[in-house]
């Protein structure tokens, strides 16, 4: 019973945004955890890394003087596309800051050759992104993780440095984004 609530919380979350936006890509990232490197054939790009959502705990978790923005998304998720370019020209700005940007994707695991791979390509953000296979959540990661996200909708954007921790749910503006990263390096 709970697999079905949880199953159909996620499907919901996942169908909250319209697909508005057909852009995708590939997606990679590390900080010292251990990941799942996705095989591809030959003659493909090879995509991006692929967490559990153990791991994707442990990266959340991390405390050190490193401000970590980590932004959950969907590539068919039109909020989620409209704000990604406030967080490409944070991470310009932030380049030689102590700023780590990573966009987690949760589109389904048989998009992620295709739409997840070109969103990451077209965006150069390959190397920031981690796969996440949404049928491996249960309500267990959202609550150990999270305060205010239940995985209900995205997207959704969870900044940790130290001990301090921020999350914001919906789209951000780049005010938005600007006012809480600026809070996090005052």
């Amino acid at each position: 019973m709970k697999k079905i609530i949880l199953s159909t919380l996620i499907l919901t979350a996942l169908y909250s945004c319209k697909k508005e936006s057909q852009q995708t890509g590939d997606s990679s990232a590390s900080d010292s955890l251990s990941v799942t490197e996705n095989t591809a054939p030959e003659n493909e790009a090879s995509l991006s890394k692929e967490l559990s959502p153990e791991n994707v705990g442990k990266y959340l978790a991390q405390k050190n003087d490193t401000l970590y923005v980590t932004n959950f998304f969907a590539t068919w998720c039109g909020p989620c596309m409209r704000e990604i370019p406030h967080f490409k020209k944070k991470m310009e700005e932030l380049k030689d800051k102590p700023v780590k940007f990573t966009f987690i994707n949760l589109d389904d695991k048989s998009e992620w050759n295709s739409s997840v791979k070109k969103f990451a390509q077209e965006n150069n953000l390959a190397p920031n992104i981690i796969l996440l296979d949404g049928q491996k959540l249960d309500q267990t990661f959202f609550t150990s993780n999270f305060k205010q996200w239940d995985g209900g909708s995205i997207p959704f954007t969870y900044l940790r440095k130290g001990d301090k921790t921020d999350e914001y749910l919906g789209m951000m503006t780049e005010d938005v984004l600007n006012s809480k990263v600026e809070a996090f390096l005052k």
